[in-house]
């Protein structure tokens, strides 16, 4: 009996995270009430407070289900004895492809378009967070690729850690503004494909 209650409580959880999304993707996280969110779910607001403490962390835990730590993007892919630069280019490919999934593109969107600086939710501190883990672990691979002799000697490996930082913020950042205008997962490629060849040695 514990047990399904524990799987119950859980399925809860998601169909308000659930919820969360359509509702904030509809109208903004701002203009957005716990209310809303619970009668949206088909739930009372008392089931929303079970699960989260505020708006704040139902917020934080519907972007937790989309996080793409670059570590876990290469992991996926790559096998032992992959090159650095290889690494770089399979965990792009693995991003690209998750991020044109309908979810990970809706709460993404959330977050750079439909959410505004309010009480303790910082739009800007997040998507600086997740960049900070994005360059730092791009600055490892670049890293060893400097130490294995695959870098052009003239570029720096903190160079080409922000080059490429920039290309993925970039073609990110356009693509959302309009995400039935192109392939990301295409034409992401084709730029990091056209970055890494630049940087090889």
């Amino acid at each position: 009996m514990a047990r399904r209650t524990k799987a119950e409580a859980e399925a809860t959880r998601l169909a308000l995270l659930d919820a969360a999304e359509e509702v904030f993707f509809e109208k903004g996280v701002a203009r957005t009430s716990l209310e809303q969110i619970a009668r949206h779910a088909g739930m009372t607001r008392g089931a929303v407070y079970w699960h989260f403490r505020n708006k704040a962390d139902l917020f934080r835990a519907m972007l937790e289900r989309v996080r793409l730590p670059f570590e876990e993007l290469v992991a996926e892919t790559a096998g032992e004895g992959t090159s650095p630069l290889e690494a770089i280019r399979l965990g792009c490919e693995r991003g690209f492809l998750r991020l044109e999934q309908p979810r990970h593109r809706r709460v993404h969107a959330i977050l750079v378009h439909r959410c505004e600086f309010f009480s303790d939710i910082d739009p800007q501190a997040m998507q600086s967070e997740m960049a900070s883990e994005c360059l730092e672990a791009l600055g490892d691979y670049l890293g060893a690729a400097r130490a294995q002799g695959l870098l052009r000697e003239d570029l720096a490996p903190e160079v080409a850690t922000r080059l490429l930082q920039s290309l993925l913020s970039g073609i990110f950042h356009d693509w959302l503004r309009d995400p039935e205008a192109y392939s990301l997962h295409e034409r992401g490629m084709a730029l990091v494909d056209a970055q890494l060849a630049l940087m090889r040695r």
